[in-house]
């Protein structure tokens, strides 16, 4: 048994024409690894649609009851009598419109294992692989990350599809202008950015502690709230609704969404883009900070 140091290779550079072949190469490779059981991941996608039909009927249940017992909050009552109760500034149609930009927003942003599978590489000596090839490491992740995201959507188009047309009642003010569309598409794109670079980075933990799960497990914890990705943003209270604005969580799901409904000033969109925007390099440079001084520091051990 022998005991190295890994360290990166002095490999001959490849030019761009070079490198796009083999992106694309891994793209391919990781779409198809993705339809290779092509019955279970399509029953996987559609599973998640469930959950619509439940939190359609429970946000039912609590508008009614609201409406019914005659609680109103101050302000959040409507003029319209089509919406006659409001929470947190959404009626009960924009509730449903709300939620279901969310799971596009989330089937975005959200990253399952990567965290995770990194800190695992790291600890069982895998991440070798990636100091003596020319590859890198956070570029192969996005590459497999952008294969999963296409091979999903290509599933789930059509359930997607099916599904806002028959909830296209619940969209009050219809499809928004083009502005907004395109402020929306590129939230989404930012919000999977975001996603992938503060999970990355916190996967890279793993260079300096051998366990990263409980740590994890309290970002999706707070992410889960945090986000908006289980109520309005606006519902939370006013005391802790500034902070939580502040975090970069809320570009994984509330503020695609919000975008979308027309929930943001006009006045106030541009600068939430451009600070969205701060937050993707920030974290993107915190990754590749993380990821350097981790191979730095690492030493790979066996024969």
């Amino acid at each position: 048994m022998s005991t190295a140091s890994a360290s990166h290779s002095h490999l001959a550079p490849i030019g761009w024409m070079g490198r796009v072949r083999t992106w694309t190469m891994i793209f391919r490779t990781a779409f198809s690894e993705r339809l290779a059981y092509r019955g279970d991941f399509a029953l996987g996608t559609l599973m998640r649609f469930l959950p619509i039909i439940t939190q359609i009927f429970l946000w039912w249940a609590i508008f009614d009851s609201i409406e019914h017992s005659g609680v109103v909050k101050p302000g959040d009552s409507s003029g319209d009598a089509s919406e006659p109760v409001r929470i947190g500034g959404y009626g009960f149609r924009e509730m449903v419109a709300y939620y279901l930009i969310t799971m596009i927003a989330r089937a975005f942003s959200s990253m399952p294992n990567l965290a995770s599978g990194i800190a695992l590489q790291i600890r069982e000596g895998e991440i070798k692989r990636y100091m003596i090839q020319p590859i890198d490491l956070i570029g192969f992740l996005l590459i497999n990350r952008i294969a999963h995201k296409v091979a999903y959507y290509a599933v789930a188009i059509a359930p997607f599809a099916l599904v806002f047309y028959l909830c296209r009642d619940y969209f009050v003010d219809g499809f928004p202008p083009p502005h907004l569309f395109i402020a929306f598409v590129a939230s989404l794109l930012m919000g999977f950015l975001i996603g992938f670079f503060l999970e990355a980075a916190i996967g890279m933990i793993g260079f300096w502690f051998l366990e990263v799960s409980s740590l994890l497990f309290l970002y999706m914890l707070f992410s889960f709230f945090l986000s908006g990705h289980m109520f309005p943003l606006t519902l939370l209270p006013d005391s802790i609704e500034p902070f939580v604005n502040f975090l970069p969580l809320k570009y994984l799901a509330y503020f695609p969404a919000a975008v979308f409904l027309g929930k943001i000033p006009p006045e106030d969109l541009p600068m939430e883009m451009a600070i969205e925007a701060a937050w993707l390099i920030f974290f993107m440079v915190v990754c590749r900070m993380a990821y350097k001084r981790g191979v730095a520091r690492y030493s790979g051990y066996g024969g």
